[in-house]
C-alpha cells in the first residue's frame, strides 16, 4: 500500500489543480511526476512558496528507461516516456530528524532517432539554473551524457565529453565499447606526455 502523506503534495496539488499531476512512493521517498509544460513553475513554487522552502538542489539525474517495463501498479493516464530527468529537492530548514525531500520527474519521449546528435525538439525542458545556480553542471551533464536541452540555460555545452563527440554515451542505444571515437587518439604514456 503506497502512503502518500508527503506534506508538500496537497500544496502542490492546490496550486497546480489544472495540471497532470502523479505521485508515487518507494521505500519511504516521494517522487511526484509532472510534465514539462509546468516544471519550472512547479520547481519555482518549490523553491519560493513560503511552506515548501526546498532551497537545496541536491542533483538532477538522467534517465534512459529505453526497454524498461512499465510498472504494474501504474496509474491510468500516467505519462510514460524514454528519458527522465529526475529533480532531488531539499527543504534544510524544516524540522525533525531528517530534511524534508521530494523527487520532481519529468518523461521525454524522443521523436527523432535516438542514435545521432540530432537535437530533437521534444528533448528540451526549461533551465533551473535560475531557481538553483547549482544546477548549471547538473544539467551540462545531463545534455552530455541523454541530449536534453535546457533552454535558459546560461552555457549548455558538453562536460564530460568532447564538443564533436558524435553521440550520448549514456542513452542505452549507444554501444558498451562506443563506435571507435577513442580508437582514432594517440596513446599517451609515461615517457611520451
Amino acid at each position: 500500500m503506497i502512503n502518500l502523506d508527503h506534506p508538500t503534495l496537497p500544496l502542490i496539488k492546490a496550486a497546480f489543480s489544472d495540471a497532470k499531476l502523479f505521485a508515487t512512493e518507494f521505500r519511504g521517498q516521494t517522487t511526484l511526476i509532472v510534465e514539462p509544460a509546468v516544471l519550472h513553475d512547479v520547481l519555482a513554487f518549490l523553491r519560493g512558496d513560503d511552506r515548501c522552502k526546498y532551497d537545496l538542489l541536491s542533483d538532477i539525474a538522467g534517465v534512459d528507461y529505453l526497454r524498461y517495463p512499465k510498472p504494474k501498479n501504474a496509474p491510468a493516464g500516467m505519462p510514460a516516456g524514454r528519458f527522465g530527468v529526475i529533480y532531488n529537492l531539499v527543504a534544510t530548514g524544516t524540522h525533525g530528524p531528517e530534511s524534508r525531500r521530494i523527487f520532481i520527474k519529468v518523461l521525454l519521449d524522443p521523436t527523432l532517432p535516438t542514435d545521432g546528435i540530432e537535437e530533437d525538439p521534444a528533448l528540451v525542458l526549461p533551465s533551473a539554473t535560475d531557481l538553483w545556480p547549482g544546477a548549471e553542471w547538473m544539467e551540462r551533464e545531463i545534455f552530455d551524457m541523454f541530449g536534453v536541452r535546457f533552454t535558459g540555460h546560461p552555457d549548455l555545452r558538453r562536460i564530460l565529453t568532447w564538443e564533436s563527440y558524435p553521440a550520448h554515451p549514456l542513452r542505452k542505444d549507444y554501444p558498451v565499447k562506443g563506435r571507435g571515437e577513442r580508437e582514432d587518439y594517440r596513446v599517451v604514456d609515461r615517457d611520451s606526455a
